[in-house]
């Protein structure tokens, strides 16, 4: 239902990147994940151009042993700048300014032991404190005009509360998401009155889908603080969320756009055809191996 008073500003969004990335290997034996390019640029960095565009202040990476290639590739590169000038390469130079941020935007925090996506988001909870926070799954990539992301803030401004992203999905697909339990659906926002994490599809209170996009308030420590194991044997991020039911409204988010989850192989390499198709000096060229290879 609607919020009568104007809900806190998300300023504040966490990257869950502590993954070994094994469904990738051995690409990512030596590089993190999320360092893999969607054509010319890694997923880390279309996610946080998401985040800015929705407008996100401070950048919060929960990250793992063998992820500073992901730290450098937010700082500042003097030798790879001077050169690109030297050389008079400003378009190039131009692209490499782009992935700078400042120090002051900037925090990482380590996931010691991976007990799951819910213990990730714990781990930032220092950083965060007392507001609400956006979380978004590098791997979960949408394409639309209007990135996914600010999508759910422009709905979060009006209604508050917790909101995640969600789709419909095959029922017999239910075992590999979290799943809503629904109290009322008007196309667009989904009321939750439960959630379930990836149950069987024969127990599925619906095939909708919740897909690596959260804005939550800062209850969600508290619930996580507990460190409850639940699917998997894993701290989840989905159960956090359900206990909050009651204390705060919770939503899902029908966002515009095609989806892919990269974290996945063919799904990996169809995001990179799809996104390679919006770029104009790249779009014949690709309908042409696709043609000879179809």
């Amino acid at each position: 239902m609607m919020s009568t008073e104007r809900p806190k500003p998300i300023r504040k969004a966490i990257f869950p990147v502590a993954g070994l990335g094994t469904r990738f290997l051995p690409a990512t034996k030596a590089i993190p994940k999320e360092m893999l390019p969607l054509v010319d640029k890694p997923l880390i960095e279309h996610a946080v151009d998401e985040a800015r565009a929705a407008g996100i202040e401070e950048f919060i990476f929960v990250t793992s042993r063998g992820k500073t290639a992901l730290e450098d590739h937010f700082d500042v590169n003097f030798e790879l700048n001077a050169t690109l000038e030297a050389r008079g390469k400003q378009e190039q130079l131009d692209l490499v300014k782009r992935t700078e941020m400042p120090s002051n935007r900037m925090f990482y925090t380590r996931q010691k032991v991976p007990l799951g996506l819910g213990h990730a988001v714990w781990c930032a909870r220092q950083i965060v404190g007392d507001e609400p926070v956006a979380v978004v799954l590098p791997d979960d990539v949408v394409l639309h005009q209007t990135p996914c992301l600010a999508q759910m803030v422009e709905a979060y401004n009006q209604i508050g509360g917790n909101i995640v992203a969600v789709l419909d999905v095959p029922r017999e697909n239910t075992s590999k998401y979290g799943i809503l339990d629904i109290s009322s659906d008007n196309g667009k926002l989904v009321e939750v009155k439960g959630l379930v994490e990836k149950p069987k599809p024969d127990e599925a209170p619906s095939n909708v889908a919740i897909y690596g996009r959260y804005i939550l308030q800062p209850q969600v420590f508290d619930h996580l603080s507990s460190h409850r194991r639940g699917a998997g044997g894993e701290i989840q991020l989905t159960d956090a969320i359900a206990a909050m039911i009651g204390e705060v409204p919770v939503h899902g988010f029908r966002f515009e756009g095609r989806r892919f989850d990269c974290g996945d192989k063919a799904g990996f390499i169809t995001a990179n055809l799809a996104f390679a198709l919006q770029r104009p000096e790249l779009v014949e060229q690709i309908r042409s191996v696709m043609k000879e290879y179809s």
